[in-house]
């Protein structure tokens, strides 16, 4: 699979972190120094992307003003001779990676957001990446584990999965798989959000996603479901029965950003991966009885 394209969506208002979110995008929320959304871009740039499709609101601009270069605060970092604060400006983004911004005029679910990409992603492969769903993979970045996976298949979409509790099934699209080939399964079925004794499983469908473009008929096809909502994993319940569909159980740690705890994990997870703020951390958390370790 040769991927260029990746569409965030992010038209989402983010009401799980309010008040924050009142006036700051959930995507642009700080992880240490690092807003969220820089994090699934790295992703994507690092699996090949170099086409960043963003689906967002008309009241969205920080994602936009932050991917754009702002040539007067370089200019003034330069004459005070902060270079090295210039420099990570300029690594935002890659001088060969290009941003789309496409207007979600109605919130209309992540179904209706990947289908407003489509006039810019046209007959390519692509990936879904939700910002909030922060993972960091082991071996190699997520994105680019299920680019390789998604190409030894030969799959016409790879989801990626991990297991949650049981209790929890009910905030999650879950997949129904039947046998294994190495981390990945083949998808029978997919049920969104269902209660916890209808769920056909525990394997939880988080925040990415590769498609073949054949996902758009379908999309445009699929009427309102959960929460008169056009759901995702409606089209790619009509995709199984077309083609192979498969669970990808990545290599890597998963932290869900759209809530508190998950922000705090992620916060000291990110921290204690970094020399500068270790050290305080480790010491912060022993004083409180609390010890942690570097992620493995």
């Amino acid at each position: 699979m040769r991927l260029r394209k990746a569409v965030f969506p992010v038209a989402g208002l983010g009401t799980r972190l309010l008040p924050a979110t009142k006036v700051l995008a959930k995507e642009m929320l700080p992880i240490i120094d690092t807003p969220l959304i820089q994090f699934a871009v790295d992703e994507a740039v690092a699996a090949g992307c170099d086409t960043l499709v963003f689906v967002t609101n008309r009241y969205k601009h920080a994602i936009a003003d932050y991917f754009d270069r702002s040539f007067e605060l370089e200019h003034g970092l330069l004459k005070a001779g902060k270079n090295a604060q210039v420099d990570a400006l300029r690594r935002i983004l890659p001088a060969h990676v290009r941003c789309v911004f496409v207007t979600q005029r109605e919130p209309l679910g992540l179904g209706h957001a990947v289908l407003c990409a489509r006039p810019v992603i046209g007959d390519e492969p692509f990936a879904v990446m939700l910002p909030d769903d922060l993972l960091f993979g082991r071996a190699q970045p997520v994105l680019a584990q299920m680019v390789a996976e998604a190409t030894r298949l030969q799959a016409s979409a790879l989801v990626a999965v991990e297991r949650v509790p049981r209790e929890d099934v009910s905030r999650y699209g879950i997949a129904d798989v039947e046998g294994q080939d190495g981390a990945s399964s083949r998808m029978r079925r997919v049920v969104e959000k269902p209660a916890p004794a209808d769920a056909p499983g525990d394997l939880a469908i988080v925040g990415r996603y590769l498609f073949e473009p054949s996902i758009f008929p379908l999309l445009e096809a699929t009427a309102a479901g959960v929460g008169g909502e056009i759901q995702l994993t409606d089209a790619i319940a009509a995709l199984i029965q077309q083609s192979d569909v498969y669970a990808y159980r990545f290599d890597g740690v998963r932290h869900d950003c759209g809530n508190r705890a998950g922000v705090v994990q992620a916060m000291l997870d990110v921290a204690m991966q970094s020399e500068d703020t270790r050290a305080a951390v480790t010491a912060f958390c022993a004083a409180r009885g609390v010890q942690l370790g570097k992620r493995d």
